[in-house]
């Protein structure tokens, strides 16, 4: 099997291994048959036989190690029988508790426990039996495989005949004409029968209208698709997402409309009844041909687009992508040819000088058409980049250009050599690797084009996180593909997937993909469902109730923290994870989590504690550490307060516990507010006292009970200080409140002709006249000049007089 056929079955090999994942249980069920072990007996010896000699072909060891592997599967469904008759066994053993150490135990339980401890040999005697018979297969496998490794490297470095060896050039020659004389021979033998001639002409309208609809579809399907999506698109515009999936959809037909053409054609001849055994084959390989050519065809056009209705794959101007279209399309034609002439020498068994010879032309224009593909994307990759920055996708294509380049020597230098097996391990994957990154290309700004018209958010189509994550999961999938490409067998990927499906064993416990899948689902429902009840609790039940706000917030956050518990814990149970048997290694591990983690969980408990006793409530207006501000959100690690300036402060949970914090709303809105004032000294103090008391009770925010006060501080070096002490009903309202009863002072002391004073400084000069009579300082560098500054100094030898100087 060639690897072309291989790149075929992945696709159905990718889509049973997930139906097998997504139909497997959560643990296996016991089986009903056990496995034949007799038989067994015999294929393993038969296998280690094999291994032993190493005279077995590829094919024959390929075909024993898929029997080992069904094998090896049924073991493996095996090591659950009894599963849960052992569990139970156990369960009744660790209830009775260990053996007495003294063996003064009661006769009853020593013999119960004697029973158990049978019934339990019993019951596992299967699952080892299985276990033995696992291991044995799967080592088996192993053998098999590295045989036939080392037998691919061997080939691999094998010296062959040379192709430029005049000798062998006969043998290619022979080679094709004996294939032609092969196939003319079939026609002419089919056509002589007469009975053959006669069902000939009897579908002779069938296969005219074949033929003709076919010719029609290969010569101008693509044409026709083309005009149609041109019109679509309307060139002197620029096409939404809806109108570009649309041309997209459509230029999906310039690969299948001609392909279905050659397949019409194709049915037309097979119609004619003149198709023997080897033309059979050949068209069958031809079908498959042309499906890579015109998929490289139409790769080429995706990339390297006619038109530029939206962002160019690459940065090249028009002239160089009909360059691109033309070298994409030529690869497409290369790879189409090696493997229709790999076909045929299999159907033909040529020698490996013919094929060699025959190939070999192909190789060297392959290698042509990569030289100036290189040449092409060290234009994209100079001309890349935005306002100069050196992007991961230009880095990643200047070194597929460099590995092309590289690639465009050394095969042809190989196959000159002899080294022909190797040249095409080298060039066939590496041409195929490049349409498949193409067709990853495409099917990412398929992706992003799909984004745009669901989201309805053009500017963030190649940028959102749904994109990427898309994109990775393309990648993901196209490993498998590579792997093919490059090598692997299809057994390959079936042992891993084989090794993935089972999964490994971790402290007794077999951890796999269906496990994951199982615990995913069940706490994935189990959290939609305690939001479910948070939201109806929080906007339906509590509501209705005498719950204060902090109450209802705290029943909220609670039944949150204990629905994700119960979600983590059935989820486990569904999944069949027995905790018990990872009790060692989470309490070994618990001790490094402890000390790294000790913040965090101390945070947590704070967090559990502030929603248990409730000290502060979403809304709060408290202060901490000097941060002013209102409580608006306490979650498991930290609190949010915002303060005044509408800043957010993050606070650690265990501040608000272990720290002080004043709290100017908890329980009720009602506070103090204080409002400071001063008099000039020989103010009436009662009359102040009473213009204040009087502004104090006309505030409509200040309570009556119990009254505003005011109260005489004191003599201070500028005035007489007053204040103002009212209790408010809603302390939130302190600031205006201060603000309101400034204001109206203001106006009050005005209207009574009550001094406000303010601080006044002279400034007293023992001797002016030595700043008269001292001598100009030396000139020196202009300075800057400063605002003027006028200062009063009082002369202390002139008395009362006053002198302004500047």
């Amino acid at each position: 099997m060639t690897r072309i056929r291989q790149l075929l079955l992945v696709l159905a090999l990718v889509c049973a291994g997930l139906a097998s994942v997504l139909a497997m249980p959560a643990s296996a069920q016991p089986g009903s048959i056990e496995p034949d072990y007799p038989t067994w007996e015999n294929v393993a010896t038969r296998a280690d036989n094999a291994i032993a000699s190493g005279r077995a072909s590829i094919t024959a060891l390929e075909e024993l190690r898929n029997q080992i592997a069904d094998w090896r599967q049924q073991f493996l469904d095996a090591q659950s029988v009894n599963r849960s008759a052992i569990g139970t066994v156990s369960d009744q053993l660790d209830a009775l508790g260990p053996a007495p150490e003294n063996g003064n135990e009661a006769e009853d339980i020593a013999s119960q426990r004697t029973q158990l401890n049978e019934r339990l040999s019993e019951l596992q005697a299967p699952v080892k039996k299985a276990e033995l018979a696992y291991s044995r297969a799967d080592g088996l496998i192993k053998g098999i495989d590295q045989i036939v490794r080392d037998r691919q490297k061997a080939e691999l470095l094998e010296l062959g005949p040379s192709p430029l060896n005049i000798a062998h050039w006969d043998d290619g020659l022979n080679a094709l004409l004996n294939a032609y004389r092969t196939l003319h021979s079939e026609l002419r033998l089919a056509w002589r029968s007469p009975v053959q001639r006669a069902d000939t002409k009897e579908n002779l309208p069938l296969i005219l209208v074949l033929l003709a609809i076919g010719v029609a579809l290969v010569a101008r399907g693509r044409r026709w698709c083309r005009v149609l999506s041109r019109r679509v698109l309307k060139p002197d515009e620029r096409p939404g997402a809806a109108r570009w999936l649309v041309a997209f959809a459509i230029s999906v037909g310039e690969l299948l409309l001609p392909y279905v053409g050659a397949l019409m054609i194709v049915a037309a001849m097979f119609a004619t009844g003149l198709v023997g055994l080897r033309t059979e084959q050949m068209l069958t390989a031809l079908l498959v041909s042309l499906f890579i050519y015109f998929l490289a065809r139409w790769v080429s056009v995706r990339i390297f687009p006619f038109r530029t209705h939206r962002d160019l794959p690459l940065n090249l101007d028009d002239d160089q992508r009909r360059t691109g279209r033309v070298l994409g399309t030529g690869l497409g034609l290369v790879v189409a040819l090696v493997n229709f002439l790999e076909e045929t020498a299999d159907i033909f068994d040529w020698s490996e000088a013919a094929m060699i010879v025959t190939i070999f032309p192909v190789t060297l224009v392959a290698a042509g058409l990569l030289w100036r593909l290189s040449k092409l994307l060290k234009i994209h990759t100079e001309a890349g980049g935005v306002e100069g920055v050196d992007t991961f996708r230009n880095r990643l294509v200047r070194l597929i250009c460099r590995a092309i380049l590289v690639l465009a020597v050394v095969a042809p230098v190989l196959a000159a050599i002899g080294y022909f097996k190797a040249a095409e391990a080298l060039m066939l994957p590496a041409l195929l690797s490049l349409l498949l990154l193409a067709v990853l290309v495409v099917l990412q700004r398929l992706v992003n084009e799909v984004y745009v018209l669901l989201s309805r958010k053009p500017e963030d189509g190649a940028d959102s996180l749904t994109t990427v994550v898309a994109g990775f999961v393309l990648v993901l999938l196209s490993l498998p593909v590579f792997a093919l490409i490059w090598g692997a067998r299809v057994t390959d990927l079936t042992e891993l997937w084989t090794r993935f499906t089972s999964g490994i064993e971790l402290g007794g416990v077999r951890i796999s993909p269906t496990i994951f899948l199982t615990l995913a689902l069940v706490f994935t429902a189990g959290y939609l469902l305690t939001r479910f009840i948070q939201g109806t609790l929080k906007n339906t039940v509590l509501p209705k109730t005498n719950i204060d706000t902090g109450g209802q917030n705290a029943i909220v956050s609670g039944v949150g923290y204990i629905g994700i518990f119960l979600a983590a814990i059935v989820a486990v149970t569904s999944a069949g994870i027995d905790l018990s048997s990872l009790a060692i290694v989470a309490g070994a591990l618990s001790v490094g989590i402890g000390f790294g983690l000790q913040n965090i969980v101390s945070n947590f408990v704070s967090g559990i504690i502030l929603l248990i006793e409730r000290p502060i409530s979403e809304g709060d207006w408290i202060e901490v550490g000097g941060t002013h501000g209102y409580v608006r959100d306490i979650s498991v690690r930290s609190t949010t307060i915002e303060t005044f300036d509408r800043s957010d402060v993050i606070v650690p949970n265990a501040d608000l516990v272990s720290g002080t914090v004043t709290n100017y709303t908890k329980g009720n809105t009602v506070g103090r507010v204080i409002v400071p004032v001063g008099v000039a000294y020989g103010s009436d103090t009662k009359q102040v006292e009473q213009i204040l008391r009087e502004i104090a009770e006309a505030h409509p925010m200040v309570v009556a009970n119990p009254p505003p006060n005011v109260v005489f501080r004191g003599f201070g070096a500028d005035s007489l200080d007053f204040e103002i002490r009212a209790i408010l009903r809603d302390v939130n309202w302190m600031l205006n409140v201060h603000s309101d009863m400034n204001h109206e002072i203001a106006r009050k002391f005005a209207d009574n002709s009550i001094e406000i004073p303010f601080a006044q400084r002279d400034v007293w000069l023992r001797n002016p006249e030595t700043l008269q009579n001292a001598a100009p300082p030396p000139p020196a560098e202009p300075a800057p000049k400063a605002p003027k500054r006028r200062t009063r100094i009082k002369d202390m030898d002139a008395g009362d007089g006053d002198g302004d100087q500047s």
